[in-house]
């Protein structure tokens, strides 16, 4: 969105925000409200504090406490001096079973990987324990990185006995799509999470800091008469991945 329209969203929304909440707030909620809409794409610029003042009738003290409340949130990035540009922060529900790719698609990002390695292979001793399979089986293990709107944002490696999938061909962007196609769509899946600090090979992959926080998913999926189909370990850029969990009492 150019600077002039989103200018004028921006100020169409202050206008109808209650008279009662303060100012910054109104603009926080505008800009956030923008972002989730996909008004501004991630990775855009903002206009500079100052343009926003004056074209707003704001104080920059407004205008700076809006903008930092958000990238408090990590709903933006401050890089460059003072260029603010919108983060890429992607949620993720923890109630229903998704891939990379529908999470990124259904939030208007476009889904890519960049394959680091694809091979049929022995299990590991992890690999044999998650599958339940023996040390002689085939498995095909994938690893790659996953990509949002050309962003890397994660690290992902799959395992998967060559019974539901003979071949690591068979696979082009989404593996999901690969074993539904086989009729081995799974259909739940028992996950653990935990952090861990990235590695050399991670930082190289995610474009990070080594030691920067990542948070590591271990999944096992099943199929419908719980046959374990896959195997997977991501490991996800802290800062723009978000984990979202519904609770009820």
């Amino acid at each position: 969105m150019p600077d002039i329209s989103l200018i004028e969203h921006l100020a169409g929304q202050l206008s109808l925000a209650a008279a009662d909440v303060p100012l910054y707030k109104r603009l926080k909620s505008a800009i956030e409200a923008a972002i989730r809409s996909n008004a501004v794409k991630p990775g855009a610029v903002l206009p500079g504090e100052r343009v926003l003042a004056e074209r707003l009738s704001l104080s920059r003290v407004t205008v700076r406490k809006a903008l930092a409340l958000l990238e408090e949130e990590g709903l933006l990035n401050r890089r460059h001096g003072f260029k603010t540009e919108i983060g890429s922060r992607v949620e993720k529900s923890m109630s229903t079973l998704t891939s990379f790719t529908e999470d990124i698609r259904a939030r208007g990002m476009l889904a890519g990987c960049v394959w680091i390695s694809k091979q049929i292979s022995r299990p590991s001793p992890t690999e044999m324990m998650a599958l339940g399979v023996s040390a002689n089986a085939s498995v095909i293990r994938m690893k790659r990185v996953r990509t949002a709107d050309g962003t890397p944002i994660a690290v992902e490696t799959s395992t998967v006995p060559t019974r539901f999938l003979p071949s690591p061909d068979l696979v082009r962007d989404s593996l999901y799509e690969a074993l539904e196609a086989r009729g081995f769509m799974p259909q739940r899946a028992i996950q653990r999470m935990r952090s861990k600090a990235a590695s050399s090979e991670d930082a190289g992959h995610l474009h990070c800091e080594i030691g920067a926080p990542l948070l590591m998913t271990e999944r096992r999926c099943f199929l419908p008469d719980d046959q374990i189909v896959e195997y997977c370990e991501t490991r996800y850029k802290g800062d723009v991945y978000d984990f979202v969990f519904e609770l009820q009492r």
